[in-house]
């Protein structure tokens, strides 16, 4: 029977949102499907290098409140003063159905910063269709630590994909979504020129994004203020950095079956939260 190996990050925090970071591995429990899985991997190392996927949203409605603008400044605080030297990022930017790979996995903070800055607004917003198809690209990535972060307004206007659709692709890797939802529309009049689909309303838009996050192990923000992105990112930086890589083994199912995934640790008072599960029997 063929076996293969489940690897998860696992961010542990206590009531009041501290990372914990003095866990062993004879400490965390793995279930899979409510069965236990013997841990065949361990990993708990603040100075591991990340693979980092930026997915920028870069639509129309970014052009609006200056939101792509002030998205740009964040990111370049981001990449200038947060990403180690030894860190690798990526760049992929979506607008009018297509998802384009701006900056390709790099050490240079100058080529992301440069493309970066010539980023521009236009078109319409696929976001689903992005969410579905980046996650795969930013498991490409080097080192073991990986992660996308999408910034984005939550607009949704042109994609072939629903947030369902997009979610069960997006957690067949693991890679986990760290999402800002950035001055998401809060008028049902101002979101009904991009409306295609009556789940588009404020609360539709996060309820979204928080399902991205939640099924793939990473975590949901949404901010209105400038000042609040540079923050948001630290805390994201912070997390990864605090994450640990736990790997068991499965056997591989000859058809599409979707498995649960469920991390506990022996102090019962940790909040736990990794990848909500996987699909086995394909890529």
């Amino acid at each position: 029977m063929a076996v293969s190996a489940i690897s998860i990050a696992v961010t542990v925090q206590d009531r009041k949102g501290r990372f914990i970071n003095d866990l062993m591995e004879e400490d965390f429990q793995i279930y899979e499907n409510d069965e236990e899985k013997k841990i065949t991997y361990f990993s708990h190392n603040f100075e591991s290098p990340l693979s980092l996927t930026v997915l920028l949203d870069v639509s129309g409605s970014m052009e609006l409140q200056d939101k792509l603008r002030e998205s740009k400044e964040a990111l370049k605080y981001l990449i200038t003063f947060l990403v180690d030297r030894r860190d690798e990022v990526s760049l992929l930017i979506f607008a009018d159905g297509e998802v384009e790979v701006a900056v390709n996995f790099s050490k240079s903070k100058n080529d992301f910063l440069a493309v970066l800055e010539k980023t521009e607004a236009y078109g319409q917003t696929a976001l689903n269709d992005a969410v579905a198809v980046s996650p795969e690209f930013a498991n490409k990535g080097n080192n073991e630590k990986r992660a996308l972060l999408l910034i984005t307004d939550g607009i949704e206007n042109d994609s072939q994909s629903s947030p369902e659709q997009a979610v069960e692709i997006a957690r067949r890797v693991d890679v986990p979504i760290y999402t800002i939802g950035y001055k998401i529309p809060l008028s049902e009049q101002y979101l009904k020129k991009y409306k295609r689909s009556p789940e588009l309303t404020s609360s539709g838009i996060i309820a979204s994004l928080e399902r991205f996050s939640l099924a793939t192990g990473g975590k949901a923000f949404f901010i209105n203020q400038a000042e609040e992105l540079k923050e948001t990112l630290s805390r994201i930086k912070k997390e990864i950095s605090h994450q640990y890589i736990l790997g068991y083994t499965s056997y591989r199912s000859p058809e599409s079956e979707y498995r649960n995934i469920k991390v506990v640790t022996s102090k019962k008072k940790y909040r736990v939260r990794t990848r909500e599960g996987y699909y086995s029997g394909e890529k």
